[in-house]
């Protein structure tokens, strides 16, 4: 079968809040472009990529969001509307007078409910507005099979087998002492003294905490504080690397935890509704959890009261072994979507 020839993806992002979207959007840009396809990442805040990335990426162009009615770039061959983020009538419009529809793609948050496997690919007519009479298609990342896969880069894990750990801390200017654990601090907000201890084992830790540190409660003499610049997405990737432990938010930085095969805690974003909890459930239900990382993830997430002891961290490390191994044998999402848009076109 002939290769289909490189496409144009216009990649739409608005910013919610924090920095999960757009560095979801900015990686995927990132990594269709490495793969040859030529991008344009149309977003209303762009502020994160100056330290997330702050040299671009080859085969990206990035646009402030098209407000105008006069936008007169012709749309790509693939559309992504991220997240939900509902496209300008502008851009309606363009798709609409299109000589050829553009795959039109609703890439949606990462979930591990049972509603993602069901509604992954399914198809949406649009009634209504400049594009009816068009469809656009829900796109699930996911963790199985039967979703779209995680965001994983070619040749990520052979960077992770050729990491310098001792380079990169000093180029960091991290110095651990003798016998002191390593973990990352990256999160919405530290629930109590407690739950941060109970997860770090009650062992002496250096807490790397990129970007603006949380408020953080009073801590013993044994766990120091290390405060990091906002760091490039590759470079967040080898903090994770670098750690002994790592605590995690949101969605980006879960899946680049799951990628690091270390321990981690995920804190996720909390809704009034409560909707989080079950969210939460339904990954560690996923992945076989055990109770005692259970109990972990419950505290921090403040779900439960903290417990004073964390995971044992033997069995903890051979479990995100486990689960990186599975999803590792699973196709990413980058390659999923481009194998959909070839049977699409």
């Amino acid at each position: 079968m002939a290769c289909m020839p490189h496409l144009q993806w216009d990649v739409f992002c608005r910013v919610v809040d924090n920095f999960g979207d757009i560095g979801v959007c900015w990686r995927l840009a990132a990594d269709l472009a490495a793969r040859g396809e030529r991008v344009q990442l149309w977003v209303d805040d762009a502020r994160a990529l100056v330290w997330m990335a702050p040299g671009g990426a080859a085969g990206v162009e990035l646009h402030a969001w098209p407000e105008a009615e006069d936008e007169t770039r012709p749309i790509g061959d693939v559309v992504i509307e991220a997240f939900g983020c509902e496209l300008p009538p502008a851009v309606l419009v363009r798709i609409a007078e299109a000589p050829r529809q553009p795959v039109w793609i609703n890439l949606e948050y990462l979930s591990a409910e049972g509603y993602v496997e069901r509604s992954h690919r399914l198809r949406s007519p649009q009634m209504h507005g400049p594009a009816r009479g068009m469809s656009k298609w829900f796109f699930y990342p996911g963790f199985t099979a039967a979703t779209g896969g995680l965001l994983r880069e070619p040749g990520l894990m052979a960077q992770h087998e050729a990491f310098d750990r001792a380079a990169w801390l000093a180029a960091q200017h991290v110095v651990p002492r003798p016998g002191e654990q390593l973990a990352s601090l990256f999160c919405y907000r530290v629930p109590s003294a407690e739950a941060l201890l109970g997860c770090l084992g009650q062992q002496p830790a250096l807490l790397l905490v990129p970007g603006t540190a949380p408020p953080l409660p009073e801590l013993p003499a044994s766990v120091r504080v290390q405060p990091l610049p906002y760091l490039t997405q590759p470079d967040f990737d080898r903090l994770l690397w670098a750690c002994d432990l790592n605590f995690v938010r949101g969605e980006d930085s879960l899946v680049r935890a799951l990628w690091a095969g270390k321990p981690f805690v995920w804190q996720i974003y909390p809704q009034d509704d409560g909707v989080h909890d079950a969210k939460l459930q339904a990954f560690l239900e996923r992945f076989a959890a055990s109770a005692d990382i259970r109990a972990a993830w419950h505290g921090w997430n403040d779900l439960q009261a903290p417990s004073a002891v964390g995971p044992d961290r033997a069995s903890w490390q051979a479990q995100c072994l486990n689960w990186r191994q599975d999803l590792l044998n699973q196709t990413d999402l980058a390659g999923q979507l481009l194998s959909f848009v070839s049977e699409s076109l």
